[in-house]
């Protein structure tokens, strides 16, 4: 893929784009694995992604003036670079950004100058849904702007072809933190709609969701259908966001439990469940392995998708000596997944895929069904 930010040097996230796909695809197969090797483990082939427009969600940051702002990241010498073209994005974005370029002169927003300790508008987040639906977030240093940004939300609101939210989120600390734990949402509609395939999604301002639909779909597909063919009666889905893992395995005589720290993300997979009419699955606001250690009986099959560090020792030293027959593991990183494994021996990889979330950087996706034997 050609990216003109890359080829003059203003942007170099893409660190693979320079590759052909099919080289960078190749690439993380082979290096999952070398990782994750284990007898009778059968690898299905990796799921491709778009390369270009892929991408759900933008974090710019707001640098440059209020007459002149810039949409996108801080150079080495914490110049704002604008990145409104970035080939990443899907084409319902590209409106969006012109828009609030305009809006953060309209509302005289100051941007947050890191040097200086000034200002106050961080970043504005996009997000779009496949229905080409869009929310928007303001991060701000504090609550000086909210009242403008209030006024000016029908002006937004006309500008952006689908815009469903607008919130602020409140961000005070001078850190490396994209956001803080105040919302305020100023549209009727607090959350937005994502449709995969299965039960409608509810994303709301603070939920973590996957930045490729297109992949993630298919993580979910995948998901269910080794779910069904194991036909467990109980499930359990830990650090299940907003509810993709659970509400894709709901099934009538199934009991399925999803567990998430973000009480934000817990209100949304719930909302999916009740419009989905979906019964025996409940989701609860918690610790993963809190909540694993307090049960009194393990279910038939575990789904968990833990962050990048993985699910620890305590986590995987319940799941050892619990007795479940089949665990999901969806992983963003096969060293910490092996090193988990390696923490499990009676629960071996039988299945296993690479699904491509993050093209052109050395980021991926990848899920194993482990069966005990």
């Amino acid at each position: 893929m050609r990216c003109a930010y890359y080829e003059t040097g203003r942007c170099r996230s893409c660190t693979l784009i320079e590759r052909p796909y099919e080289a960078q695809l190749a690439a993380k197969h082979a290096l999952c694995r070398s990782l994750i090797a284990a007898p009778d483990l059968e690898w299905l082939p990796p799921v491709r992604s778009a390369e270009a427009g892929f991408r759900n969600k933008a974090k710019m940051v707001v640098s440059g003036t209020t007459a002149q702002p810039t949409l996108g990241i801080l150079d080495p010498g914490g110049h704002g670079v604008d990145l409104r073209d970035c080939p990443l994005y899907p084409p319902a974005m590209r409106p969006a950004f012109e828009a609030l370029a305009a809006f953060v002169t309209q509302a005289r927003l100051v941007p947050y100058d890191v040097a200086h300790r000034s200002g106050e508008v961080k970043y504005v987040l996009v997000t779009a849904s496949p229905d080409d639906e869009v929310m928007v977030r303001f991060v701000l240093r504090s609550q000086e702007s909210v009242a403008r940004i209030r006024k000016h939300v029908p002006w937004l609101l006309g500008a952006v072809p689908g815009l469903a939210v607008v919130s602020v989120n409140l961000q005070p600390e001078h850190k490396a933190v994209l956001e803080g734990e105040r919302e305020i949402v100023l549209t009727d509609q607090e959350a937005l709609t994502m449709r995969l395939g299965g039960p409608a999604l509810h994303l709301r301002p603070r939920s973590f969701f996957q930045t490729n639909t297109e992949v993630a779909t298919a993580l979910y597909g995948q998901v269910r259908d080794w779910v069904e063919a194991c036909g467990p009666a109980s499930v359990w889905d830990l650090y299940c966001g907003v509810g993709g893992f659970a509400l894709h395995v709901a099934a009538p005589g199934r009991e399925v439990v999803g567990v998430e720290t973000s009480g934000e993300a817990v209100a949304s997979a719930q909302t999916s469940a009740t419009e989905a009419g979906l019964s025996g699955l409940r989701f609860e606001a918690g610790d993963a392995t809190a909540f694993a250690l307090a049960a009194e009986a393990p279910p038939d099959l575990v789904i968990v998708n833990p962050p990048r560090r993985g699910i620890g020792a305590e986590l995987c030293g319940w799941l050892e000596a619990s007795g479940v027959r089949h665990v999901v593991y969806s992983s963003c990183r096969a060293e910490s997944l092996a090193r988990d494994l390696a923490r499990m021996p009676s629960l071996r990889p039988r299945k296993a895929r690479v699904l491509d979330m993050f093209p052109h950087t050395e980021h991926y996706e990848v899920v194993t069904l482990l069966e005990r034997g």
